[in-house]
C-alpha cells in the first residue's frame, strides 16, 4: 500500500483499491493480474505506478488512468523504488534501471543473484542478497549529461539538465545550449531540418552561426557581430560540464569542424541548399526576427530622441550606454544583426519561390542590405520587390528610373505579359502620389515622363497634392507648355478661389495669344468673321467673364483695334466702362441680345452685392444708346484709345446719367430733373453738351433712333427700369400704344403695391387701436380691501392704512412696509460688504 494525497492505495490479493482516509470510502481500480502480486509505487508528483504482471500503469490519486504509455519491465518486478529521474526495479537475478520519461527506455542492468530486498536510503539505493548488501550510488548529473551527450542521447541529456540545482542556473543554461547545438547539428545532418532549427532556436545561438551552414546566402559585412566560427566558445569545458570529467571537452572541440570547409562535396552542398533546408531556415529566421527588429527599431528611436535633445546630452548618454560594451557604437549591434537577418531571409524566400512573401517583407519595416539585395533582385528579375526595396530605403530616384525603364520595355513587349500589365505609366503616377508632400521637385521631374501618355491622371496628381500651383505652372511652362492650359483649366474648375490671380492672368494670356494667332491667320486670308468662334475663343470669352484675377487693362492693349469686339466689351465691363461696352455690343457687334445680357449681369451683380457701388441704372444707359446711336458712336473709339494708352487708368464709376455733372459746370443733357423739354439723353459721361448740341444730335440721328430695340427693352425689363426716368428719355412723338407692353405691367404692379401698402396701413392702425384698448383695460384694475386683507410683508391687517398693490393685482402691502423694503434693498445693493 502507499499514500496518495488523502487516499491510500491498497493492493489486496489480485485487486487494487483506493481508500479515502477522511470518510472511509473504498473504490476498486483494476486487477493486478493472474500471476504477479500487487505492486504499488508512489511517485514524487503524488501519482502512482501500479503493477500489472510486467507492466507499470500510471494512475492519479483517485485511481484514474493518466496516459496511454506504460513501463514495460522484462518480467514482473518484486520491488520498485524511485530515484528521480529513474525507476529501479528488483528481479531475482538482476536490477533494472529505467527512465521515467516516455518511452521509458532501459538505462542500466545490474546482475545480482538471489537479491531479496531493495530499499532507498538518503544517498543511495541498498540491495540485500542472501549474505551480502550492495549500495547503488548515482553518477553525478554532470557526468551523466556528458555521457548521454557523447552517446547521442540528447533528449535524455536535456531532461537531466533540468534536474540541476537552482544555484547552478548559469551552468544549466550553458549545458542546455551546448547540447541543443550538438543535437541540432545531428538532426541537420540526418535531414531533420525543422527540428534542427528548433534546437538552434532553443540554444540562443547567434543567427550568424546558423547561417554559416548556408554558404550560398550572401551576408553583409559587419563590425559589431562576432564571426560565426568564434561562437564555438559557447561550449563549455569539461570541468564545467562534468565537475571533474573531461569527456565533453574533447567532443565539443571536434564539433563539426569541417562545416565551412571548401572541400565539401557537391552532394552535401546541394542537400544544404535544398528546398527543405531553406524552408527550415525561413521558419528559424522568422521566429528570431521579432525580437531583433524590435531592438533595432528601439535603437533608432533612441537616436532620434538624442538628436532632438542635443549634442551635450547625447555624448553623455553615449558613454553611459557603452559601459561594459567596449567601443561598440550605440547604434551598431542591433541594426547590423537585423540587417543580417533580413538580408538572409529575403534570399531564402526568393530561393524557395516565395516572391509574394519577399515582397511583404520589403513593404514592412526591414533592414535589408541594399547593395546585396539589389544585386540579387536584379539577377532574378524581381522588379516589384526591387521597387519596394528602393521605396523602403527612400531611394525614390532609383525606383522611378527603374520604373520608367520598365514602362518603356513594356511598350516594346520586352517583358512578360503579367509584368506589362503591372508596369504601366499609371504605376509611375501611383508611386509619385506619396511623394507630393516630401519631394515636390522629384514629382514634377518624373511626372513629365508620363504627362503625354496620361495627361488627366498626371494633372490630377498635381491638383490633389499640396504642390504649389505656381511651381507646377512654371515647370509646365518650361517643359510641357502644351499642357499648361489644361492644368490651369482643371485647377480653375476644381477651385476657382484656390488659383491665384497671377495664374488666372496667365491662363487668359495663353487663350488670348492663341486667339490672336488664329485671328492673324484668318485676317491674312481676308476671311475673318467677327461672329466666328473657335474652341479657344469660346474658352477666352468664358474665362474673361467668369474669373476676375486678370489685369483687364493689359489685355485691352493687346486686342486689335478693328476686331474681337466681344472680348473688348467684356474687358471694358470689368473696368466699369459700361457705356463703352454696351456701345460695342450695339454698334459694332449689332447683337442687342448680348447687350441685354450684359445689363442683366451688371444688375444682378449689384443685387447680390448691395454694398458694392455699381450701375443701378444700367438699363437707362442702354436706352440712351438706342435713342441716340450716332452721337454715342461718334467718339467712343477715341475714348477707348485714350483709355488704353493712359498708363494710370482710373476706373470711373458710372451711375445714372442723370446724376453726373459735365465739365465746365454745365449739366449734361441727360439730367432727368430738367428733361421736360428734351427728347433724348446721350450716354456720354465724359463731356457735357449744351441744348444746341441736343438739337444738332436730333437732326443728325433722328432717323436712326432704334425704337424697336427701345420698346423691346422696356417690355422685357419693365420691372428693373425706373419708369419715370425712362419716359422722360423717350422722344415726344412716341406713340402710347407702343408703350403698352411697358406701361401695362408697370402700372399694374404700382397699383398693386399701392393697394398692398394701404391694407398694411389699415392693419397697423387697427393693431394700434387694439393696443390702446388693452392699455385702458389694464388701467381699470379694481382692488377690494376687506377687514381680512393682510399685508404680505408684515402679515398685519391693512385696515384703513395707505396700501400698495404689486403688478400681479393680488399682492397687497402697507405702503410704509413697501417703502421700507425698497430702501433696504437699495442699501444692501450699494453696500461694499459682501456676504461670505
Amino acid at each position: 500500500m502507499a499514500w496518495c494525497g488523502e487516499n491510500i492505495c491498497l493492493g489486496i490479493r489480485k485487486e487494487y483499491m483506493i481508500l479515502n482516509a477522511m470518510n472511509g470510502a473504498l473504490s476498486e481500480v483494476f486487477s493486478s493480474g493472474k500471476i504477479a502480486p500487487p505492486l504499488v509505487v508512489a511517485l514524487p508528483s503524488g501519482e502512482l505506478i501500479l503493477g500489472k504482471e510486467n507492466i507499470g500503469v500510471f494512475v492519479d490519486q483517485n485511481g484514474k488512468l493518466l496516459q496511454a504509455d506504460r513501463i514495460c519491465w522484462s518480467e514482473a518486478p518484486t520491488v520498485v523504488v524511485i530515484e528521480k529521474p529513474y525507476a529501479i526495479a528488483l528481479f531475482p537475478r538482476r536490477v533494472e534501471i529505467r527512465s521515467l520519461r516516455v518511452p521509458y527506455p532501459l538505462i542500466q542492468t545490474i546482475v545480482l543473484q538471489n537479491a531479496r530486498h531493495l530499499i532507498k536510503s538518503n544517498n543511495a539505493v541498498v540491495v540485500a542478497l542472501n549474505n551480502s548488501v550492495y549500495g547503488l550510488f548515482p553518477v553525478p548529473l554532470g557526468a551523466q549529461i556528458v555521457q548521454l551527450t557523447a552517446s547521442g542521447n540528447f533528449e535524455e541529456a536535456l531532461a537531466l539538465c533540468k534536474l540541476l540545482p537552482p544555484e547552478d542556473a548559469s551552468l544549466r543554461a550553458a549545458k542546455e545550449g551546448s547540447i541543443h547545438i550538438r543535437y541540432a547539428h545531428y538532426l541537420f545532418d540526418n535531414g531533420c531540418y525543422e527540428e534542427a532549427m528548433e534546437h538552434f532556436l532553443a540554444s540562443q545561438v547567434d543567427i550568424t552561426y546558423v547561417l554559416s551552414l548556408y554558404p550560398s546566402i550572401v551576408l553583409p559585412k559587419t563590425t559589431a557581430i562576432p564571426e560565426p566560427e568564434k561562437l564555438m566558445d559557447l561550449s563549455l569545458d569539461a570541468s564545467q560540464l562534468s565537475r571533474g570529467s573531461s569527456g565533453l571537452s574533447d567532443d565539443l572541440e571536434t564539433l563539426l569542424p569541417q562545416l565551412s570547409e571548401s572541400d565539401e562535396n557537391a552532394a552535401l552542398e546541394f542537400k544544404k541548399m535544398s528546398h527543405n533546408t531553406l524552408m527550415a531556415l525561413i521558419k528559424f529566421l522568422q521566429k528570431k526576427r521579432y525580437s531583433i527588429v524590435e531592438k533595432a527599431a528601439a535603437e533608432g528611436t533612441e537616436e532620434v530622441v538624442l538628436d532632438a535633445v542635443g549634442d551635450n546630452f547625447s555624448s553623455t548618454r553615449f558613454k553611459k550606454s557603452n559601459k561594459g560594451r567596449g567601443t561598440i557604437p550605440i547604434n551598431s549591434a542591433a541594426r547590423e544583426m537585423a540587417a543580417i537577418l533580413d538580408t538572409a531571409l529575403l534570399q531564402a524566400l526568393l530561393l524557395t519561390g516565395q516572391s509574394s512573401a519577399a515582397l511583404e517583407l520589403l513593404k514592412g519595416l526591414n533592414y535589408c542590405d541594399v547593395k546585396i539585395c539589389e544585386e540579387i533582385l536584379q539577377k532574378g528579375n524581381h522588379y516589384t520587390a526591387l521597387l519596394e526595396l528602393y521605396r523602403s530605403n527612400s531611394m525614390h530616384r532609383e525606383a522611378l528610373i527603374l520604373l520608367h525603364r520598365l514602362v518603356e520595355e513594356s511598350k516594346s513587349n520586352q517583358l512578360q505579359a503579367e509584368l506589362i500589365q503591372k508596369f504601366s505609366p499609371e504605376a509611375i503616377i501611383e508611386y509619385l502620389k506619396p511623394l507630393r508632400g516630401t519631394d515636390p521637385m522629384l514629382v514634377l521631374e518624373f511626372s513629365m515622363l508620363v504627362l503625354e501618355s496620361c495627361p488627366t491622371q498626371t494633372i490630377e496628381l498635381f491638383l490633389s497634392g499640396n504642390i504649389p500651383a505656381d511651381l507646377v505652372n512654371s515647370y509646365l511652362k518650361q517643359h510641357a507648355p502644351n499642357m499648361q492650359t489644361r492644368y490651369l483649366e482643371l485647377m480653375l474648375a476644381m477651385n476657382e478661389n484656390g488659383i491665384s490671380g497671377n495664374l488666372q492672368n496667365e491662363m487668359v494670356q495663353i487663350y488670348l495669344a492663341e486667339v490672336l494667332e488664329w485671328y492673324s491667320e484668318l485676317s491674312a486670308q481676308q476671311i475673318w468673321d467677327e461672329k466666328a468662334y473657335s474652341p479657344t475663343r469660346k474658352k477666352l470669352l468664358s474665362a474673361l467673364e467668369s474669373i476676375s484675377g486678370y489685369n483687364p487693362e493689359a489685355l485691352l492693349r493687346r486686342l486689335p483695334p478693328d476686331a474681337l469686339f466681344e472680348e473688348r466689351a467684356i474687358l471694358l465691363g470689368k473696368m466699369n466702362q459700361h457705356e463703352l461696352a454696351l456701345s460695342l455690343y450695339v454698334h459694332k457687334l449689332h447683337v442687342p441680345e448680348l447687350a441685354l445680357a450684359y445689363c442683366d449681369r451688371v444688375y444682378e451683380s449689384a443685387v447680390r452685392q448691395p454694398l458694392v457701388k455699381s450701375s443701378s441704372n444700367i438699363y437707362l444707359t442702354l436706352l440712351q444708346i438706342y435713342l441716340n446711336p450716332q452721337k454715342t458712336t461718334k467718339n467712343f473709339e477715341k475714348r477707348i484709345t485714350n483709355l488704353v494708352s493712359s498708363p494710370n487708368t482710373s476706373t470711373p464709376k458710372f451711375g445714372s446719367a442723370a446724376s453726373i455733372k459735365a465739365k465746365g459746370g454745365r449739366k449734361k443733357i441727360a439730367s432727368i430733373e430738367g428733361a421736360e423739354d428734351m427728347r433724348i439723353s446721350p450716354g456720354n459721361t465724359d463731356s457735357g453738351r449744351s441744348d444746341g448740341d441736343a438739337e444738332e444730335s436730333s437732326e443728325e440721328g433722328g432717323s436712326a433712333i432704334m425704337l424697336d430695340q427701345v420698346f423691346d427693352l422696356l417690355s422685357r425689363r419693365w420691372d428693373r427700369i425706373n419708369g419715370a426716368q425712362a419716359l422722360k428719355l423717350l422722344p415726344r412723338e412716341t406713340k402710347l400704344q407702343n408703350l403698352l407692353p411697358f406701361l401695362g405691367p408697370l402700372l399694374k404692379k404700382s397699383s398693386e403695391a399701392y393697394r398692398n401698402f394701404s391694407v398694411i396701413k389699415s392693419l397697423r392702425q387697427s393693431e394700434n387701436l387694439q393696443v390702446k384698448d388693452e392699455l385702458y383695460n389694464q388701467r381699470k384694475a379694481v382692488v377690494k380691501i376687506s377687514s381680512d386683507s393682510m399685508c404680505s410683508l408684515c402679515n398685519k391687517k391693512i385696515g384703513t392704512s395707505v396700501f400698495a398693490v404689486y403688478p400681479n393685482g393680488k399682492t397687497l402691502v402697507h405702503f410704509v412696509c413697501f417703502r421700507d423694503s425698497q430702501s433696504m434693498k437699495a442699501v444692501a445693493k450699494g453696500s461694499p460688504l459682501r456676504k461670505r
